[in-house]
């Protein structure tokens, strides 16, 4: 039985903390080109329970493409977040939390462009570029 409890977590210098809910935590790894420029590397978020999200400080938005939104402190420059402008969900980064909050990697997305320098190990589901699209793109009129 899943156990819900908040997580607080927040940017390298501080200046936006964030808290969230979570039932049944799960953390997602990206490997597209805009989250491995955003992030350095993949992006690694954690699933939180919906509307469960608050931020506080200074963060910052970036429209990164047609659906979708970064967040950032304009501070230290910490990713906070990736968004879904159409729905306005927000998937906190798992950096922000110690340990992660707990959560066990699930689901990779852009499967097929990860590096060729690193891998995930473990039985999680990992989705193609054509499969991510499909799930997140908002469909065309």
């Amino acid at each position: 039985m899943s156990e819900t409890r908040d997580i607080n977590g927040q940017c390298l210098c501080g200046a936006v903390t964030v808290q969230a809910t979570v039932t049944e935590p799960t953390m997602r790894a990206c490997h597209c080109d805009m989250c491995r420029r955003h992030t350095g590397s993949m992006f690694m978020s954690i699933k939180t329970d919906d509307g469960s999200i608050r931020v506080s400080g200074p963060a910052t938005r970036f429209r990164s493409s047609d659906w979708a939104e970064r967040g950032f402190c304009p501070t230290c420059g910490s990713t906070l977040w990736y968004g879904l402008v159409e729905t306005g969900e927000i998937n906190l980064a798992a950096g922000l939390f110690d340990n992660a909050g707990g959560a066990p990697l699930t689901t990779e997305f852009f499967s097929d462009m990860c590096p060729t320098g690193y891998a995930f190990a473990g039985n999680h589901r990992r989705m193609t570029t054509d499969e991510t699209i499909a799930l997140f793109a908002p469909e065309e009129d």
